[in-house]
């Protein structure tokens, strides 16, 4: 059970921590981006960057929970914490966006962290 912990919470630090990582990459490859960061007024190509960041934050969360549980049930305590944790985010940040952004990120967030549990059990083979 402890290891389960561990892997859900490890997993949601993981996260962020790529999602922090590829936004300072963001930052530097987007021109204009770190301009209009605060009022969140992105262009397409500069949502699309953040969607696909997103889908990759979320398969590396979910690759390291499972590489940490040892199966795939700490990607989806991960995956039901991080919907949890963006509903309200994606609430309050309604207007700022298109709905189809929205939609994609919250429909998308906990398959890919399965994904990545997924992935995981077929590079790191069970010992």
């Amino acid at each position: 059970m402890m290891r389960l912990i561990l892997a859900v919470i490890v997993a949601v630090v993981t996260w962020f921590i790529v999602a922090t990582i590829g936004n300072w990459i963001l930052r530097a490859g987007l021109p204009g981006y770190s301009a209009v960061e605060a009022s969140m007024n992105f262009t397409l190509t500069m949502m699309i960057c953040r969607l696909l960041l997103g889908l990759v934050s979320s398969v590396c969360a979910g690759f390291v929970g499972a590489t940490i549980a040892r199966n795939t049930a700490a990607a989806k305590v991960a995956a039901v914490v991080m919907v949890v944790l963006f509903l309200p985010v994606h609430y309050m940040l309604w207007a700022k966006f298109p709905i189809w952004y929205h939609l994609f990120f919250l429909i998308s967030l906990a398959p890919m962290l399965l994904v990545g549990a997924a992935l995981q059990s077929k590079v790191v083979p069970a010992s």
